[in-house]
């Protein structure tokens, strides 16, 4: 493609979920905006009206997802990609069938490896019972190669605290802040990925960035490091923007060539955008519902597996467990170890 050829490709609106490029294979966004909680941590509102245990509906501007009681994912299986958890706003309770539990929010971002098989439940208790409990986050799946599909499965938080970040001025001062959860940015380098993600591959040019920026700022996206990438910019918050001399209305699903730099310039209000980035894993893709493998035989006999295994068995009393009523951040690893922000 010629260096003249246009960085915008295709413009795109948002539905649920985000649609996204191979290597990932969605991208969910929850922007809820959850009420005061009651005293089991859940709504202290009224519930009638919503399909409990199936609420995905955003009735008052929230969803009970498949939580009766506290909202969230209650114990659910997984086998052959990944997950890669951003939280902007509220906080999650995890627990798995490894063993492993956390409370994480706040810009933390969570990534697990499911690998041959993992059970795990996400719920997030509304604490505040004298406030509101907003709750945003981004929860992407990002597929493995045939090759690591069947690898064991692995846990690890990315703190807050501890995820690069760097900030530009343009020539008037105006600020673009980008969050580097994966991929190197201007010689910026990120939190190492599990050992077994597509990531940790050298030459998988996988990038997952957060970008805002301030009312009327201007900022170049650089050109991806690798080569035959797919590169993905999706415009989430604010009224309108510039992307590669293209003005867009958000929220829209912008594919950009991945060779190309691309200046951005936010409109009238501040704009969020979130970059998804990687070389193609470029093999068959067989999925159902929590399962993505590369056959059909391969879907059935992880639904055989979970069926005898159980993925090694669920080690909590309920299929939604949360962690106390301190608004406190951990993790605690299947090993025992026990992890905080900060250290």
């Amino acid at each position: 493609m010629s260096s003249s050829a246009p960085a915008v490709l295709a413009v795109k609106p948002l539905g649920f979920p985000w649609e996204t490029a191979d290597p990932f294979l969605f991208c969910a966004y929850h922007d809820d905006a959850y009420p005061r909680g009651n005293a089991d941590m859940g709504p202290a509102v009224s519930l009638a009206g919503r399909s409990i245990g199936q609420d995905f509906s955003r009735k008052d501007g929230w969803s009970m997802y498949h939580g009766d009681t506290v909202p969230g994912f209650p114990a659910h299986p997984h086998r052959g990609f990944e997950t890669v958890t951003i939280v902007r706003k509220g906080l999650i309770d995890h627990s798995d069938s490894l063993g492993a539990t956390a409370r994480f929010g706040g810009g933390d971002v969570q990534w697990v490896t499911a690998g041959h098989g993992i059970v795990h439940s996400e719920m997030f208790p509304l604490l505040k019972s004298d406030a509101d409990n907003p709750l945003e986050l981004f929860q992407i799946w990002l597929n493995l190669p045939q090759r690591n599909k069947m690898a064991q499965p692995h846990f690890t938080m990315l703190w807050n605290e501890q995820i690069p970040r760097r900030v530009w001025q343009d020539a008037q001062g105006r600020a673009t802040h980008v969050a580097v959860v994966a991929g190197n940015l201007d010689g910026t380098q990120p939190l190492a990925p599990p050992p077994e993600s597509w990531a940790a591959q050298a030459d998988s040019d996988v990038a997952i960035w957060t970008i805002r920026m301030a009312p009327g700022a201007q900022w170049t996206l650089p050109p991806a490091t690798g080569q035959g990438g797919r590169r993905t910019l999706y415009f989430f918050k604010g009224a309108g923007a510039t992307v590669g001399g293209q003005v867009v209305k958000g929220p829209v699903a912008i594919t950009l060539r991945a060779d190309a730099e691309v200046a951005l310039a936010a409109g009238d209000t501040e704009c969020e955008f979130l970059l998804l980035q990687g070389r193609p894993i470029g093999e068959p893709v067989a999925q159902y519902g929590p399962f993505v493998m590369n056959t059909q035989q391969e879907i059935m006999q992880a639904m055989q597996d979970y069926r005898r295994t159980q993925f090694g068995g669920w080690k909590f009393a309920d299929a939604a467990p949360v962690h106390g009523r301190e608004p406190r951040r951990f993790a605690r690893y299947p090993d025992g170890r026990v992890e905080a922000p900060g250290g």
